[in-house]
């Protein structure tokens, strides 16, 4: 017998749904879908640099040694001798007990948002900022106000102008996503005081912190002030993505509220997967492994830089493209001519085969339309250079529609 349909109520959705946006980097991403796309546009690391062998290793060890514990639930901290490596490789004094695992960095921004965050908030960025916070708090209904930024980070003048009553500054110091830009040592140091002398705390996001191309970055804004910052790291970039994990380093007064959000989330990330990576980092794995990487990503950053160089000669900023120089991680910044919008070429380009992500979205209010973000890590140096040359001759197609 069939039941009328006609009598089920519609489905009502939290207003909070309505702050709910998609990623417009996923979206593009399904562009790149598309067979002889170039892209540019997705901040994946490269398959080269997963550890395969050393992750079957571990599996089998793991599943040898403690199969049950490791199949088991598990503590909702994380896995305590995982816990303790955090402590160990991180550049100032860590008591393991602050560190909390978590299933990707990303749900690191997500607890914080539930456990800072209140409708009407104040919350601080750099512009332009990572689009996946924005993302992580936007749900929370709080006021996001952009920082102006320099190439070295905050512009202090700013931050201080508009401080007043903001529950945290969000900022990525080193080599960020989007910019690709380092916070200066000078510039730490000068953040570190005026956010302590403000009472104005810090989430301090670094997943790319390791990835440095000549030297390393300047100590963490965390290492100067830990009781007034909240530290996020993953093992994304330096291992492997699809086993989602990450960590927070937060103070005794947050880290038990911290601690109940990632129960309420998840009860606790996966232990096989903890228990995996602490099997592979052991014996100073990533000491060995991370250098590799560095050299790699060094090796596609210079081909691109290269391939702009030879494609695009820099000139009058306001009639050609530019671009900056990341002395690590993995994304590149550029700005079209202008008059031009970075949305308007984007079709344009992935009609020569290439893609990239606009920079627009990655700004909180105001967003530069010129800009945009290009990703060098995925594509081979070949890869690279086809796809900067096709990348100018869309920005000449382009131009010629104007």
């Amino acid at each position: 017998m069939n039941t009328a349909t006609s009598s089920v109520r519609p489905w009502l959705l939290a207003r909070r749904t309505a702050r709910m946006n998609p990623s417009v980097i996923r979206e593009i991403l399904k562009l790149t879908e598309k067979p002889g796309i170039v892209s540019f546009a997705g901040g994946l690391p490269s398959p080269k640099t997963f550890p395969v062998a050393e992750f079957e290793a571990a599996c089998a060890k793991v599943l040898r040694d403690d199969p049950h514990a490791a199949l088991q639930y598990a503590a909702s901290e994380g896995f305590g001798p995982l816990r303790e490596m955090v402590a160990t490789m991180l550049p100032w004094p860590v008591d393991p007990a602050r560190v909390l695992i978590t299933t990707g960095s990303q749900q690191g921004l997500d607890l914080v948002a539930k456990v800072l965050v209140d409708t009407d908030s104040k919350v601080l960025v750099e512009s332009p900022t990572y689009l996946g916070a924005v993302m992580a708090f936007m749900p929370m209904g709080p006021a996001i106000v952009s920082v102006i930024s320099d190439e070295q980070g905050v512009v202090m003048s700013d931050l201080e102008a508009k401080a007043g009553g903001a529950r945290f500054l969000y900022a990525l110091p080193n080599f960020q996503n989007p910019s690709g830009r380092t916070m200066s040592e000078q510039r730490r140091a000068t953040l570190s005081e005026t956010s302590a002398r403000l009472g104005l705390p810090i989430i301090e996001d670094n997943p790319y912190g390791d990835l440095w191309f000549d030297q390393p970055p300047p100590a963490p804004l965390t290492a100067r002030n830990p009781d007034g910052c909240i530290y996020l790291g993953s093992f994304s970039k330096v291992l492997a993505p699809g086993l989602r994990l990450g960590f927070v380093v937060a103070p005794q007064a947050v880290y038990p509220k911290l601690l109940q959000a990632k129960q309420a989330a998840d009860l606790h990330s996966p232990g096989f997967n903890q228990r995996l990576i602490a099997e592979v980092m052991k014996n100073g794995f990533l000491e060995r492994h991370v250098p590799t990487i560095r050299t790699l990503y060094k090796s596609q950053r210079d081909a691109m830089l290269n391939a702009l160089a030879h494609e695009m000669p820099k000139g009058d900023p306001d009639s050609t493209l530019t671009w900056n120089k990341p002395a690590g991680g993995m994304f590149l910044w550029a700005r079209l001519p202008k008059g031009m919008s970075a949305a308007d070429l984007l079709p344009y380009a992935v009609a020569q085969g290439v893609a990239f992500v606009p920079g627009a979205p990655f700004y909180a209010a105001d967003g530069d339309p010129r800009t945009l973000r290009l990703s060098f890590v995925t594509p081979s140096v070949e890869d690279i250079r086809r796809g900067v040359a096709s990348l100018a001759v869309a920005i000449k197609t382009y131009a010629a529609t104007l």
